[in-house]
Protein backbone atom coordinates (compact mmCIF):
# COMPACT_ATOMS: atom_id res chain seq x y z
CA UNK A 1 0.00 0.00 0.00
CA UNK A 2 1.84 3.45 -0.74
CA UNK A 3 0.59 6.59 1.11
CA UNK A 4 0.89 9.55 -0.98
CA UNK A 5 1.22 13.24 1.15
CA UNK A 6 1.47 16.30 -0.61
CA UNK A 7 4.66 17.98 0.50
CA UNK A 8 2.91 21.70 1.56
CA UNK A 9 0.87 19.58 4.17
CA UNK A 10 3.90 17.49 5.76
CA UNK A 11 5.38 20.92 5.72
CA UNK A 12 2.88 22.64 7.45
CA UNK A 13 2.56 19.50 9.84
CA UNK A 14 6.38 20.25 10.98
CA UNK A 15 6.29 23.86 11.12
CA UNK A 16 2.61 23.47 13.23
CA UNK A 17 4.64 21.09 15.04
CA UNK A 18 7.55 23.26 15.87
CA UNK A 19 5.27 26.32 17.25
CA UNK A 20 3.15 23.88 19.22
CA UNK A 21 7.05 22.37 21.00
CA UNK A 22 8.07 26.02 21.09
CA UNK A 23 10.96 24.95 19.34
CA UNK A 24 10.48 28.51 16.72
CA UNK A 25 8.77 31.34 17.86
CA UNK A 26 5.65 32.75 15.86
CA UNK A 27 7.89 35.50 14.42
CA UNK A 28 10.28 32.84 13.17
CA UNK A 29 7.28 30.66 11.59
CA UNK A 30 5.91 33.86 9.69
CA UNK A 31 9.41 34.73 8.46
CA UNK A 32 10.04 30.89 7.05
CA UNK A 33 6.30 30.71 5.48
CA UNK A 34 7.06 34.11 3.77
CA UNK A 35 10.70 33.52 2.61
CA UNK A 36 8.92 30.74 0.91
CA UNK A 37 6.50 32.86 -1.20
CA UNK A 38 8.62 35.22 -2.34
CA UNK A 39 11.11 32.20 -3.03
CA UNK A 40 8.45 30.41 -5.20
CA UNK A 41 8.46 34.15 -7.41
CA UNK A 42 12.23 34.20 -8.07
CA UNK A 43 14.46 32.21 -10.64
CA UNK A 44 15.49 29.67 -7.76
CA UNK A 45 11.72 28.14 -8.14
CA UNK A 46 12.64 26.04 -11.11
CA UNK A 47 16.04 24.62 -9.09
CA UNK A 48 14.48 23.71 -5.77
CA UNK A 49 11.72 22.03 -7.10
CA UNK A 50 14.36 20.07 -9.20
CA UNK A 51 16.16 19.57 -6.18
CA UNK A 52 12.95 18.30 -3.98
CA UNK A 53 11.62 16.19 -6.46
CA UNK A 54 15.27 14.39 -6.72
CA UNK A 55 15.16 13.81 -3.22
CA UNK A 56 12.01 12.41 -2.98
CA UNK A 57 12.36 10.38 -5.74
CA UNK A 58 15.80 8.77 -4.14
CA UNK A 59 14.06 7.97 -0.81
CA UNK A 60 10.95 6.58 -2.36
CA UNK A 61 13.82 3.70 -3.57
CA UNK A 62 15.64 3.60 -0.74
CA UNK A 63 14.55 -0.08 0.67
CA UNK A 64 13.85 -1.64 -2.83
Amino acid sequence: MVLTIPLVLLLAAVLALLLRFRAVGAGAAVAAALFGFYLANTGAAATVNQLVTAITGALTHIGH
